[in-house]
C-alpha cells in the first residue's frame, strides 16, 4: 500500500508456448521463470497481493509454493491461444479486484525486471496522477533504419534521408518492452479496454532489465545476464 491506496499484482501465465514449450516454468538461473516475477513483486514495498492467472496446474503449483495468490485456473475461455491479456485483466479485476485501487500487470516473461523498477513505477503513477503507466526501453536500432522489402528484395529508397545520419545524431526512439503496466482500477473497468491517453505516462527502464523472453535464443541471453549480476 502506498498513499492509502491498496495495489494488486497480477502475473498471467498461460501453461502453453509455441515458440518456447512450457516457458514458464522452465528452470533459469537456479528457479522457474515465473518465480523471478514473483519475488520481485514479492520485494516491492508498496504491492500487497501478488495473483497468478493461469491454466496451468503445475503453474499452480509453483506459485503457490512461492508465496503467490492463486485461488482458480483459469476459465477455458481466457486459456485459449486467442485469448487477451485485456480479457484476462478485466475479469480477474471483476472477480478479484474489489478493494483495490491500483493494478499492476507483470509478465513472467521479464526477469530481470527488479522490485526498484516496480517501485519507481508505482510512484510515477501516483506523481502523475495517472490511469495507467507503461514501461519503455529505448530502441536498440533506431527504426529509421528499417523498411520493408519489396518482392525482388531491391533497396531503392530504403533508407530515408532523416536515417541517412550517424547512429548517435538520431532522435532517441523508446519502444514498449513488456515488463510493467500498470492501471488505475476504477477507471480501467470503466473503458473496458486497455487504452493509451493523454493520462498514461512512459516509465523507462534499461536494455539489460528489459529482456522479454520469447524464444530460445532470449532465454539464453536472460540466463547470462542473471548469472553476470548474481556473481556480482
Amino acid at each position: 500500500m502506498i498513499n492509502e491506496k491498496r495495489i494488486l499484482a497480477i502475473i498471467p501465465a498461460r501453461g502453453g508456448s509455441k515458440r518456447l514449450p512450457r516457458k514458464n516454468v522452465l528452470p533459469i538461473n537456479g528457479k522457474p521463470l515465473i518465480e523471478w516475477s514473483i519475488d520481485a513483486a514479492k520485494a516491492s514495498e508498496y504491492i500487497d497481493t501478488v495473483f497468478i492467472s493461469t491454466d496451468d496446474k503445475e503453474i499452480q503449483s509453483i506459485s503457490f509454493e512461492s508465496g503467490a495468490y492463486v485461488p482458480e485456473l483459469r476459465p477455458a475461455e481466457l486459456a485459449t491461444d486467442t485469448a487477451t491479456t485485456e480479457s484476462m485483466l478485466l475479469y480477474t479485476l471483476e472477480k478479484y479486484g474489489k478493494g483495490y485501487d491500483v493494478v499492476i500487470l507483470l509478465q513472467p516473461t521479464s526477469p530481470l525486471r527488479t522490485p526498484n523498477n516496480i517501485d519507481e513505477a508505482i510512484e510515477l503513477f501516483l506523481t502523475k496522477k495517472a490511469f495507467s503507466v507503461v514501461s519503455v526501453t529505448s530502441c536498440e536500432h533506431s527504426p529509421l533504419w528499417s523498411n520493408t522489402l519489396p518482392f525482388d528484395g531491391n533497396m531503392e529508397n530504403f533508407i530515408k534521408e532523416k536515417g541517412l545520419q550517424r547512429s548517435q545524431d538520431l532522435y532517441g526512439f523508446y519502444r514498449l518492452n513488456g515488463a510493467i503496466y500498470i492501471f488505475d482500477v476504477e477507471k480501467l473497468l470503466q473503458y473496458q479496454k486497455i487504452c493509451y491517453t493523454k493520462e498514461t505516462y512512459a516509465y523507462k527502464m534499461s536494455n539489460e532489465n528489459s529482456v522479454d523472453i520469447d524464444t530460445e535464443l532470449d532465454f539464453e541471453f536472460a540466463e547470462l545476464l542473471l548469472r553476470k549480476y548474481n556473481a556480482k
